[in-house]
């Protein structure tokens, strides 16, 4: 099980809009990453339109947000195009990265078990560690909750002021 001050385990995923999404390339900055089950289900989209509409905010505080689920880049461009986000959406088909990140896991619905990814957030530093992390979130909220962290007590995963000359 990942916990704070681990280095972030890479990743090099197929995205949206014929993309390729590899968590090195983001270093220098503070990424987000947010796991959730399934496109154009009730709380993901949700979650997903409450990311989108905070990506400016994400934006000028210099934070990088990524999607992360089980479908298909073609199902993430759907996903996209139907609600209007403006958001990175990596495809985790093969869920070898939910398995690194530990969100690949047994749920139960109506005394039923089977496998599938829980809904987490893990906000990592321009160094590559993971600096904070949301397990069994709920999506309403959620957003905002993970902008007001990066704000306030991000710590290291907040970008450093430059100077000005």
């Amino acid at each position: 099980m990942l916990k704070e001050g681990d280095l972030a385990p890479e990743f090099d995923l197929p995205a949206d809009g014929g993309k390729r999404l590899v968590l090195k390339a983001f270093r220098g900055g503070p990424v987000v990453l947010y796991f959730y089950p399934k496109d154009n289900t009730e709380g993901c989209t949700i979650e997903a339109k409450e990311f989108s509409d905070l990506a400016p905010k994400f934006a000028r505080a210099g934070v990088t947000v990524i999607g992360i689920s089980p479908d298909s880049p073609k199902s993430h461009d759907k996903f996209i195009c139907k609600h209007e986000l403006a958001l990175l959406l990596a495809s985790d088909e093969e869920k070898t990265v939910a398995e690194a990140y530990g969100v690949w896991v047994e749920k139960s619905m109506y005394g039923r078990k089977y496998m599938g990814v829980e809904r987490a957030t893990f906000a990592i530093s321009p160094k590559g560690h993971i600096a904070r992390i949301w397990r069994k979130v709920s999506p309403r909220g959620h957003a905002a909750e993970v902008l007001e962290w990066a704000r306030g007590a991000g710590g290291e995963t907040r970008k450093p002021k430059r100077a000005k000359n």
